[in-house]
């Protein structure tokens, strides 16, 4: 399908991007693109007129001072992944956009167009959050203005942002050296998008955890702080045990709007939501890198209801000793008998 016909402006400037803006109701902005287009294409989005931003240069850059990264929202994923200063100062940034999509992605998608776009599944809307960003916003005349992240998001596909408004740059602190992060996810195995993620940041003395900031995405239309969470796991020894039993908490925090479709339902992602968490959690101990990751994630898990069906969890031990041939193959076992399923946790382990 053809996008439908618009008039095309080509900027160099924001405040002649938010003149443009605001003299052409109903346009839009467009930079990388990745997530106007298909909308355009499938005449979703049907604007009167395409304001070119990608071509502003002070939209693109990246530094860090005095304890803050700030990103330009013009900076692609690539950008901020291929980044030693970012790097050095906040490396869950470089970490989850390296991971964003494939190299064609990460080449042309912004930041900026990603978290304006506030697409559930997306990485950057639970890690800001999880990040205490901050997102620096221009109006008409020069006036700005910031929004923490649990203003910014609202919901699916939509954010605060005023109609003659223009996302200019992600401000970020930096970590002190005694925080620790990590970001795991069930990604879609088509898209790459969290169908749960779990988006984790520490601070610690010693082994105890001080302070805790946890978020999950994917499965919320709009990231949710896991402030159970954070209370069970604040002044706590992270090991095994207390990370189990704080993970558990995210239950009391995801509310009654949990996402689900025909791949996974809400049920199993609201019961992933805390293996998520355990699964960030465990490499910021290293725990996850003692033997098999799922064991260590799921070595106290006994059953995960699902829809009223109650799905034993695999035991690793047993891929040694192969089934005998006598035992019937799934299609012949009863319908009263509960199935063995495969789960699979994509992240490095």
């Amino acid at each position: 399908m053809f996008a439908p016909k618009f008039d095309y402006h080509k900027v160099s400037s924001v405040a002649e991007a938010i003149q443009l803006l605001s003299a052409n109701d109903g346009a839009k902005f467009i930079a990388g693109g990745h997530s106007l287009i298909p909308l355009l294409k499938l005449r979703l989005a049907r604007p009167t007129a395409l304001i070119d931003i990608g071509g502003i240069a002070d939209l693109k850059r990246i530094t860090v001072n005095s304890g803050t990264v700030r990103i330009g929202a013009l900076a692609t994923h690539w950008d901020i992944a291929a980044s030693h200063d970012v790097e050095r100062a906040c490396s869950m940034l470089t970490q989850v956009a390296g991971g964003i999509g494939d190299p064609q992605v990460r080449n042309r998608g912004t930041i900026g167009g990603n978290v304006v776009h506030a697409d559930p599944a997306s990485d950057w809307p639970a890690v800001l959050t999880a990040l205490n960003a901050r997102f620096v916003i221009q109006g008409p005349g020069g006036a700005s203005r910031t929004a923490a992240p649990g203003d910014f998001f609202l919901g699916p596909l939509t954010t605060n942002l005023a109609d003659n408004e223009l996302l200019t740059a992600v401000e970020v602190p930096s970590f002190a050296a005694n925080q620790s992060s990590e970001y795991a996810k069930i990604a879609h195995p088509a898209s790459g998008y969290a169908v749960v993620g779990g988006a984790v940041v520490v601070t610690l003395d010693g082994d105890r955890c001080t302070a805790a900031s946890v978020v999950v995405g994917g499965l919320v239309p709009a990231p949710v702080k896991a402030l159970s969470v954070e209370r069970a796991l604040t002044g706590e020894i992270l090991n095994v045990e207390n990370i189990m039993a704080a993970s558990d908490q995210v239950a009391n925090d995801l509310g009654g709007e949990v996402i689900g479709d025909f791949y996974a339902s809400a049920e199993y992602r609201r019961a992933m939501a805390a293996v998520e968490i355990r699964h960030a959690l465990f490499h910021i101990t290293g725990e996850a890198h003692i033997g098999s990751r799922a064991v260590s994630v799921l070595h106290a898990v006994q059953d995960v209801t699902v829809e009223s069906e109650a799905i034993p969890v695999f035991d690793p031990s047993s891929i040694a000793d192969p089934a005998p041939s006598s035992q019937p193959t799934e299609s012949l076992v009863s319908e009263h008998q509960s199935r063995k399923r495969w789960w699979e946790f994509w992240r490095r382990s």
